[in-house]
């Protein structure tokens, strides 16, 4: 019968404390959510760098947090989802995210991906139909000490007179983009967002060009909740 103290770690060796332990499995966890990232296609080092370091656990909801570094997308208040980091990534690799570039985001959810685009060095004005969502995701932003992002609540689809954008994300599908959106864009302006084609989100990236035409382009399927214009009359 063995005498040594049960308590004690492999090899007689002193168990970590358990703030050490948690730290431990913490950053299992971040590489393993960073490797399921880079397997997918997602290899700008520049945003799995801010993937890392912001916490998706702090803005997912508190009884989904074990999932939170998984690449599953989960449910939010007011019927909203909270989208998979999978699809995040992708969207913010066609952005092409430039430190100091002014972004209008549609859809500001939880604020994840708000804290992301501030990470890479934007300026953020984020717009929310529901104030219920608007309040939380400042809360979020505030524990992170995300800086440089503005909430709004509002239509994020509403025509915005004399404004201009170098970046423009929504984060949801829409079967159109608004000429009221495109027109936000400042010549070499970006728009990324999905598309509702026969049914199914597809990735859309709009340029404005030098000359201010417009040039579209489709890309991958997306697993995207809908786009809705208006502002939430009671959440």
């Amino acid at each position: 019968m063995s005498d040594r103290d049960p308590r004690e770690g492999q090899f007689g060796l002193p168990p970590l404390p358990d703030e050490d332990r948690r730290d431990e499995q913490e950053a299992v966890g971040v590489a393993s959510f960073l490797l399921s990232l880079r397997s997918r296609g997602i290899r700008d080092t520049a945003l799995l760098r801010a993937m890392e370091l912001v916490p998706r656990d702090v803005f997912a909801p508190r009884r989904f947090s074990d999932l939170s570094r998984t690449d599953v997308s989960l449910p939010l208040p007011c019927g909203q989802t909270m989208t998979a980091p999978r699809t995040v990534a992708a969207m913010l690799v066609e952005l092409g995210v430039r430190e100091g570039q002014r972004i209008l985001e549609v859809g500001t959810g939880t604020g994840y991906v708000s804290a992301l685009l501030a990470r890479l060095g934007a300026e953020v004005h984020s717009v929310e139909r529901f104030n219920t969502l608007a309040e939380s995701a400042g809360q979020h932003l505030k524990i992170v000490e995300a800086r440089g992002v503005r909430i709004e609540v509002g239509d994020g689809l509403a025509p915005r007179p004399r404004e201009r954008f170098d970046r423009i994300l929504l984060n949801g599908a829409a079967a159109s983009i608004p000429p009221a959106v495109t027109s936000l864009l400042a010549p070499g302006g970006r728009l990324v967002g999905a598309l509702a084609v026969e049914g199914a989100p597809r990735l859309v990236r709009i340029e404005r060009l030098e000359d201010g035409e417009l040039r579209q382009e489709l890309g991958i399927g997306l697993r995207i909740s809908p786009l809705v214009s208006g502002v939430a009359q009671t959440l």
